[in-house]
């Protein structure tokens, strides 16, 4: 999991923290891309005077989906701040980074497709990874 070698004088927890956000860049576009496809260009260009219909299965799911990760994004965030600002980053910081971010990828595919049980696992694996995160702040 070192990231040195690609990025040079940047911490690992920095790193993955930015991949994170191009997570969130990702989730938001394929919502939007989602719902588009739904409502027509036109009216998603337009001045939206009107409802658009409800969501439908697919684009209610990554909806819920961005919504999801933009709840627990400023916490993760924050926490690799704290951490950092701290001086207290190091293995714990780095497995709890990783492991946020590869269980909210794991995450979304997951919610697309409608896979309940492993998307509570995922959804469980990424809150223990900020729990890591951010209890190197206190150790």
């Amino acid at each position: 999991m070192d990231h040195s070698h690609m990025f040079p004088g940047v911490h690992p927890d920095l790193i993955v923290a930015g991949f994170t956000i191009v997570l969130a860049i990702i989730q938001i576009a394929w919502a939007v891309i989602a719902r588009t496809n739904e409502t027509g260009m036109k009216w998603n260009a337009g001045p939206r005077d009107t409802a658009a219909s409800p969501p439908g299965v697919v684009a209610g799911r990554l909806a819920r989906a961005q919504a999801n990760l933009m709840e627990t994004l400023p916490l993760f965030l924050g926490a690799v701040a704290l951490v950092h600002l701290a001086g207290k980053q190091g293995d714990l910081s780095i497995w709890g980074t990783h492991l946020f971010l590869f269980a909210r990828i794991l995450y979304l595919p997951l919610y697309r497709w409608g896979v309940s049980g492993l998307r509570t696992l995922a959804w469980a694996a990424a809150l223990v990874g900020l729990c890591m995160t951010l209890s190197a702040l206190f150790v």
